[in-house]
This record gives structure tokens, sequence and C-alpha cells, in this order.
């Protein structure tokens, strides 16, 4: 029985979609089934950072209908043979889907793959509360800024409310993962510190994604970075990230300014 796994945030452009793909074929290179799943009906995305967006014939909106079987929607990654994509329709809206639907289709979905990836769309309205519906787990996105923090801090109450875990008495696991940190915005204070977001938040952090370019031009290629630039400095911090999802005792490392051409890592325990 697979695992749901929900990646989310209440504010729009923190990573989400970037998030999903590149954890979502970080575990797959690490040999796992995955499927990655687009809940952000009528803005879908996910295809395209997927690299996928001329194979879409089904979407979810068709099997949560019944109009399509899920084997018809699946489409298999063609660089790993255990990575797929349930995307989004772009010409309907959330009302679409329907929470009967959606735990039909996710429950077949534990049932093929280890992890179920689900990318939720911004905001607080139905396409997000029903991407954290069925959650076991969940990654909150968040950038190192006060309105981002503050939204996630109401997405985390969201995730111990309005689940069906969270209804039977039962806990969501959360991780943070911060995006776009820039240790040297950070240490002039321009943004809040790593220290900050966790004290604010009060939930265990997963990973620390620097700012950086290569997931950017990952993105405009239609690849996650973590299968563009493996080597890259964000490729290898959402490779420890999503090892530390499949309970990994990974390091923290958290990116600090140097003097000179090349970035490093310091390694420090993360509070």
């Amino acid at each position: 029985m697979g695992k749901v796994l929900v990646v989310t945030s209440g504010k729009g452009g923190v990573g989400k979609t970037t998030s999903t793909a590149a954890l979502g074929a970080a575990l797959a290179v690490g040999g796992k089934r995955v499927v990655v799943v687009d809940f952000d009906v009528g803005l879908r995305n996910l295809d395209l950072v997927m690299g996928a967006e001329r194979r879409v014939v089904f979407d979810l909106v068709n099997v949560v209908q019944g109009v399509a079987k899920l084997s018809q929607a699946l489409i298999r990654d063609k660089r790993l043979e255990t990575l797929w994509l349930l995307p989004a329709s772009q010409t309907r809206d959330k009302d679409a889907l329907t929470e009967e639907g959606v735990g039909r289709v996710i429950a077949e979905l534990r049932e093929k793959f280890d992890w179920v990836i689900c990318d939720s769309p911004a905001g607080i309205e139905r396409g997000a509360t029903l991407a954290m519906r069925f959650a076991d787990e969940a990654v909150i996105v968040t950038n190192p800024e006060v309105s981002s923090v503050r939204d996630s801090d109401r997405i985390i109450g969201m995730l111990d409310s309005k689940t069906v875990r969270a209804e039977r008495g039962e806990t969501v696991e959360k991780h943070v993962l911060i995006t776009r940190y820039d240790a040297g915005r950070a240490s002039r204070g321009e943004m809040l510190s790593i220290d900050d977001i966790l004290e604010i938040l009060a939930t265990p952090l997963v990973g620390i994604i620097p700012e950086s370019q290569d997931v950017l031009r990952a993105s405009n290629v239609g690849s996650p970075v973590t299968l563009n630039d493996a080597q890259s400095l964000a490729a290898r911090t959402y490779m420890d990230a999503a090892a530390r999802l499949e309970g990994e005792l990974v390091e923290m490392t958290v990116p600090v300014e140097r003097k000179g051409f090349m970035q490093r890592f310091l390694g420090r325990r993360a509070a």
C-alpha cells in the first residue's frame, strides 16, 4: 500500500510544482514506483515541468467522472520507468472534482505505486482541500518571506482539521521545505532566517532549496531538476529531501554565502 504525499502551501509561486516533480523524480531514481498527480484543475503546469504536455489525452477529471480509466490517463515518464504522471484538466474548473471520485482514484493509485504525490493548487479553496484530503504526509513549501510563512501556518492548521486522517483522530506527518533560500540576503536581514521559519511553523524541516537558475532552466526544458542536472546544488538538496522522506538520516545542510566563484555548503544540523 503506497503513501499519499501532498505538496502544498497557501501562497502561489513558491515552487510547489517544481518541488513535486523534483521529489517525485528523486524517489523514482531511488527505485520507488512514483506517480505525481496534478490537482491544479484549469491551470495545469505539472505536465510542462515533466515534459509531457504533448502526451496528455485524458486527465484527472476524466478519471474522477468515469469518462476514462486510470490506465488511460496515466503517462509514463520517458526517462524513468518507475515515474508516472496523472495530469489535470486545462479546460475544466475545480468543481469538476468530487470528494468521492478523488477518494476512489487515490485508493486505486495506492495499490499501484509506492508514492502518490499530489501537487496542490495555491490557496485554501476546494482544489487545495481535495489535494490534501487523503494525504498520509505533507510537504509544506515556503519561501523565506513573512507572507509565505504565514500562509504555510494556515495550511498546517488545515492539515490538522480537514483531512481524513485528522477526522479519524490520526496525524498527517508534516515536513517543511524551504525554497528560494539566499544566504546573502538572509545574512543582511532581507529574508527570514531558517531558525525564524522553524520557530513560527513548529514543523520538522525536510530540506532547504537554494535560489538557483538550475531549477528554472530545468522547468523550461520540461525536466525535473533532479534529472536535468543531478549534480547541481538544487538537485542535490532535493535528493537529500527525498531521502529524508524515505526515513534516511541525512545531515541537514544550509547554503551559505562565500567569497569567490564557487558556492559551497556549511553542514550543520537544523534546529
